[in-house]
């Protein structure tokens, strides 16, 4: 990422006197049918009462509004799960109460992540109407026989009538991508990737597949039924993915996450900056005022518990400045702008070398992994390879 960009993208000094944004998630958990690589808190249920659901959502909604008065919105994310399936009148809802409990920044950026089916293109148009001005399409291949392989409903030229349909309904598109499949080749994934470049869009999100526990790839890897690619082949995908988005003008701003500058996901940053995010929603997790909250995760216990207490949460946890600081370290160090350290210890109210390990900082600095001027650390490109080997060694 070269510096003009970095400074497009680095954290804004709030205003003397101006309340900070605060980010919203909105948790949908039901998908027509859960993805082999899936470890996300999803769910298959035959049959849905969406106004039982719309009525959930507002109530757990209003309980978060009345511990987080006074500060707007500007950010919401409906995540899930596949949020495209629900109505467009159930969005409008949300959109409104939230709107009517916190109030709206004037350029508050409104996400929701689509599957790119025919059935839920349909409704791009009604919930651009409903409000959403930002989608996240999740395409994750170019390619018929690693769609099937990833377990994806659509195939290709589904997916890219729904993508001409999104840009055309969206002010902003963002399209995911899967990559470092078994037998990839950095040939095909060359291609792959320009041909998403191709397609315009101003950010994109590209996932190197890992096996997770609990999933059904992980269930075959077990058993020895599932291939997997060799770590060398791995790692040169990742540095070919890094040079030819940035030479594409969509860099890398997180170690997944390419944008034109101006264009980074505003509500993903809140999460990595370790500013306030509120969560609703099946399992949703939030960060307001030091606590670390979390919601009911199967979806009938959350139903459940917001019919009973009119919220579903399970747990308010409060976060030590240490364990905040490191939380904010573990997020941050993943973006190309880095932490300021100064401004975390002032926020924390915890001294620098409580939260890293300057040793491990002069090591890693000579190997040329990461780079610490005045008081922001920054990890470099060749650091990003082996990130959690990095935060394991310089974070308290």
């Amino acid at each position: 990422m070269r510096a003009s960009d970095l400074d497009l993208c680095r954290d804004p000094s709030p205003q003397s006197g101006e309340e900070e944004p605060l980010a919203l998630y909105v948790h949908w958990p039901f998908c027509v049918s859960k993805c082999p690589y899936c470890d996300f808190n999803s769910h298959v249920r035959a049959e849905i009462d969406e106004t039982a659901w719309r009525d959930a959502l507002l109530a757990d909604l209003a309980h978060e509004a009345e511990l987080t008065p006074g500060r707007p919105l500007g950010s919401i994310f409906f995540g899930g799960g596949t949020p495209s399936l629900m109505a467009p009148a159930t969005v409008a809802a949300v959109l409104g109460a939230a709107e009517r409990h916190w109030g709206f920044a004037s350029d508050i950026e409104i996400t929701l992540e689509a599957n790119p089916s025919s059935v839920e293109a349909a409704k791009f148009g009604a919930l651009a109407k409903a409000g959403i001005n930002r989608v996240s399409l999740g395409l994750q291949a170019l390619d018929d026989a690693a769609l099937r392989f990833l377990g994806r409903a659509h195939d290709v030229a589904e997916s890219l009538a729904a993508l001409d349909i999104a840009q055309a309904a969206f002010a902003r598109v963002s399209l995911d991508l899967i990559y470092a499949r078994p037998d990839q080749t950095e040939t095909s994934w060359r291609a792959e990737l320009d041909r998403a470049l191709r397609f315009g869009t101003e950010h994109l999100s590209l996932y190197q597949l890992t096996i997770e526990p609990g999933t059904h790839f992980a269930a075959l890897a077990g058993k020895g039924r599932l291939p997997t690619l060799d770590i060398d082949t791995a790692a040169n995908l990742f540095e070919l993915t890094r040079a030819v988005t940035a030479a594409a003008g969509i860099p890398a701003y997180e170690i997944s996450n390419h944008a034109r500058p101006g264009a980074e996901s505003r509500h993903n940053l809140a999460y990595w900056r370790y500013r306030d995010y509120l969560g609703v929603g099946p399992g949703a997790h939030g960060r307001r005022g030091g606590l670390a909250t979390v919601r009911r995760k199967k979806p009938e216990n959350w139903l459940a518990a917001v019919a009973r207490n009119g919220h579903g949460l399970e747990s308010e946890t409060p976060l030590d400045p240490a364990t905040r600081a490191m939380e904010a370290l573990l997020m941050g160090l993943r973006l190309g702008e880095g932490v300021d350290l100064a401004a975390l210890s002032g926020r924390l109210g915890l001294p620098i070398d409580e939260m890293v390990d300057a040793r491990a900082i002069d090591e890693l600095t000579g190997h040329g992994l990461i780079v610490r001027e005045r008081d922001r650390l920054t990890v470099r490109e060749p650091g990003m390879l082996v990130l959690d080997g990095i935060l394991g060694e310089i974070v308290r």
